[in-house]
């Protein structure tokens, strides 16, 4: 794919295709990895955003126990000692 250099203010820029950002899912920032002579340009992704909130939500909500009990009563404990 070929894009035309443009001007942006003192620096100049590129601009990617609507159908591009959404493909690569690209938000705000980007990664800019320089290697052998090419420049690649990589999403920044969070996949953890939010879910500091969403925990909290939860704990609120009452939504965060346990759906099965963490030990189980034919559990032979004394062999991990």
């Amino acid at each position: 794919m070929e894009l035309s250099v443009i001007k942006i203010g003192n620096s100049k820029g590129f601009r990617l295709s609507k159908t591009l950002i959404e493909k690569y899912n690209i938000k705000d920032k980007v990664e800019l990895i320089l290697e052998k002579g090419q420049i690649i340009i990589k999403p920044i992704s969070s996949p953890r955003q939010g879910w500091e909130k969403a925990f909290k939500e939860m704990n609120e909500n009452g939504d965060d126990q346990l759906l099965f009990n963490d030990v189980f009563e034919n559990e032979n404990l004394e062999e991990w000692s």
